[in-house]
């Protein structure tokens, strides 16, 4: 039988700690959240490893929970604060919520595919995380109705600039996500100072794109 407790320590010793996430917050909630929770049975004992983790999803696109690495650099440089209201976009089953939870005041984790939805409130209603608020939607859309967000967190790729999302944040407010298909894919974080959103590059990596963030087909005549 797997000691999760084990692997989560030789996964925060061996993958967070070592790549320069210094957020002691980060290392704790990490240290605590069950990611065995969050995938299939047959699927827990990969639940540290470092890859993107397969957790199914529709026929339309399979989804995967990021590295722990990419995950905890990528919040790390969000630089989520006590105070903060976060909008989680592709929750999936709910690990990022359950990290960002123990950071913000309060989360908002959009899914659009409802059994993946239904999952994470299972699994984040029984983990106690009172402030986290799940809703069903298109991730493209963002959710208005609880706009504006200090920080917005993509939970995979996206080959498209997610105008929609930047326009829903805050003054001062970070959006967080994989620019870009494949090994080619590089972090950015966007900024939205004075209403205008500058972004620039954090660090390399790769990530399944999110349903709906593919760049539109061009036609050649």
């Amino acid at each position: 039988m797997t000691d999760f407790a084990a692997a989560r320590r030789m996964m925060v010793d061996g993958q967070i700690r070592p790549n320069d996430v210094h957020d002691v917050r980060i290392i704790e909630a990490m240290l605590e959240i069950p990611r065995e929770r969050f995938v299939s049975a047959s699927s827990a004992h990969f639940a540290y490893a470092d890859l993107d983790l397969p957790i199914g999803g529709n026929a339309r696109s399979a989804r995967r929970l990021l590295k722990p690495m990419v995950l905890a650099k990528m919040v790390e440089a969000a630089a989520v604060g006590a105070s903060d209201h976060v909008l989680d976009v592709g929750c999936a089953t709910g690990y990022s919520s359950a990290l960002l939870a123990r950071l913000a005041a309060s989360v908002v984790a959009l899914e659009e595919d409802p059994a993946l939805a239904k999952t994470a409130e299972q699994i984040l209603g029984d983990l106690h995380a009172s402030n986290v608020t799940i809703v069903t939607g298109p991730a493209i859309k963002g959710w208005p109705d609880r706009a504006p967000y200090n920080v917005i967190f993509l939970n995979g790729a996206t080959e498209v600039v997610p105008k929609s999302l930047l326009a829903q944040l805050k003054e001062e407010g970070r959006l967080i996500a994989i620019m870009g298909r494949g090994p080619a894919g590089r972090v950015i974080l966007y900024r939205c100072v004075g209403g205008n959103v500058s972004g620039w590059p954090v660090f390399d990596a790769a990530a399944a794109l999110l349903p709906g963030f593919a760049e539109p087909p061009t036609f050649v005549f």
